[in-house]
């Protein structure tokens, strides 16, 4: 009987601790950026953390390290058509991104996976990689940003993201 008592017991606190966490907001939110250009919806879907008084770049992330723009899963690209970003032909679907930040240039990796964690990058399913153009913002920017910016003609644009006083952005156009 005192075996069956603790066995429900057990149940009874997991099934609290999982109802629990099921109702706790994620401390990062997560968003969907949602852009249609010259015949393709592109989609970026990452989770936006926020600065809290911290020192972003060169510390909580480090210079010289892949890293995840964004929190929990990893940030992920979507096209309904191949894209070209910078020289790098990226085919249509899902692909997550990666970024390599330095003191002075940015690196974007675009990764052959679909989907992830944002701490686990495989390099190996690197599809390639893509310099960033990097500016100083005047103010900071609390929360991680993704936008995808239009071109004034229509045939594409720029996917940028802002974080801290840091701006990164990489030209893209649809490929016919």
């Amino acid at each position: 009987m005192r075996i069956v008592l603790t066995s429900a017991c057990l149940l009874a606190a997991v099934a609290l601790a999982a109802r629990t966490t099921a109702q706790r907001p994620r401390v990062s939110p997560h968003e969907n950026v949602v852009a249609a250009v010259d015949g393709a919806t592109l989609t970026i879907t990452y989770g936006r953390p926020s600065m809290r008084g911290r020192t972003i770049f060169g510390a909580l992330v480090p210079y010289g390290r892949v890293w995840c723009p964004g929190a929990d899963e990893a940030t992920v690209l979507d096209s309904t058509r191949p894209l070209r970003i910078g020289s790098l032909d990226v085919p249509a679907g899902p692909h997550t991104i990666w970024m390599l930040p330095t003191a002075d240039a940015w690196t974007l990796v675009v990764s052959k996976e679909p989907s992830g964690f944002h701490t686990r990058y495989n390099e190996s399913a690197d599809l390639g990689r893509v310099e960033l153009h990097k500016r100083t913002l005047p103010s900071p920017v609390e929360q991680l940003t993704f936008a995808i910016d239009k071109s004034t003609d229509g045939s594409g644009g720029a996917i940028r993201m802002t974080w801290e006083t840091t701006e990164v952005s990489a030209p893209f156009t649809i490929v016919k």
